[in-house]
């Protein structure tokens, strides 16, 4: 999603309805220059997909505030108080998210939550580095996952309803393609919890939508982050109908269409990225 420099028409005024429709991205970036900037909850924001997420949404004026196991790395974030905005956290110790949850309310100091983005996600291999399956994964792995994958974004969402409500926002979980099928390498652990994400996303939409609140889930497919091996990469690469793997930036701008405006009558919705790798 390409930045265009806001034009001196725009730099004293408020943003119009014709900006806000034409780009919102731009009709963000406007709000936030007059004070009345979005907020984001991000999980998972350090690398890849949750680092690019952040990135953009920041450069279109939201507010970002962050959960993770991790001390904030501003060196890795570039985004505005982003120290002051974190909130650390181990996503699989489920008894210590409502004390997340209560510093997450403390930072909004009683204002709205525009959305919440559930990108945290774990995906553990054997000591030897091997796909974990339904025959080999340990019980602690699979509650570890589960844990992650599926029940911190249930209790996030729950916890943070009236803010969501509040602002009439929007959910993001990020799903995967492998909850569709078996991957060569995501462990079944991963693939089942990822599937169960899928599932709790139709029901959370048809739940909240009473709320004004929007619920969608997007499902990438091979995507080039750190994790992302040159092994696999050279495997699945050919696959792939447009032949090459996905960037970080691309999800990141199918995020925020779904958080934005310009996705107003979208709900229940879970967005295949994955450059036709699904058909």
């Amino acid at each position: 999603m390409s930045v265009d420099p806001l034009s001196h028409d725009h730099a004293f005024g408020s943003p119009s309805a014709g900006d806000v429709a034409l780009c919102p991205f731009q009709g963000d970036k406007l709000r936030s220059l007059h004070g009345s900037g979005k907020t984001l909850v991000l999980t998972g924001a350090s690398r890849g997909i949750g680092h690019a997420t952040g990135k953009l949404f920041s450069e279109a004026g939201w507010r970002i505030i962050t959960c993770s196991r991790q001390p904030f790395d501003g060196g890795r974030c570039p985004w505005d108080s982003g120290a002051d905005n974190h909130v650390q956290v181990e996503l699989s110790d489920h008894r210590g998210l409502p004390r997340a949850i209560a510093e997450i309310k403390e930072r909004l100091s009683g204002g709205p939550l525009h959305a919440l983005i559930n990108n945290a996600g774990i995906s553990p291999k054997a000591v030897d580095g091997s796909r974990l399956t339904s025959l080999t994964t340990p019980v602690e792995t699979w509650m570890g996952v589960f844990h992650v994958n599926l029940l911190a974004p249930i209790l996030l969402a729950q916890g943070l309803f009236d803010e969501l409500k509040a602002a009439s926002g929007s959910i993001v979980n990020v799903t995967s393609i492998v909850g569709s099928r078996v991957h060569p390498f995501a462990g079944t652990a991963y693939a089942t919890s990822k599937a169960a994400l899928s599932c709790l996303t139709r029901e959370m939409a048809h739940d909240y939508a009473p709320h004004g609140i929007r619920v969608n889930a997007i499902a990438p497919g091979e995507i080039k982050t750190d994790i992302l091996s040159p092994e696999t990469e050279a495997q699945l690469a050919p696959v792939i109908p447009l032949h090459r793997v996905g960037t970080p930036d691309e999800v990141a701008k199918v995020i925020f269409f779904l958080c934005s405006d310009a996705a107003s009558y979208i709900t229940g919705a879970e967005v295949p990225i994955n450059g036709g790798q699904h058909v």
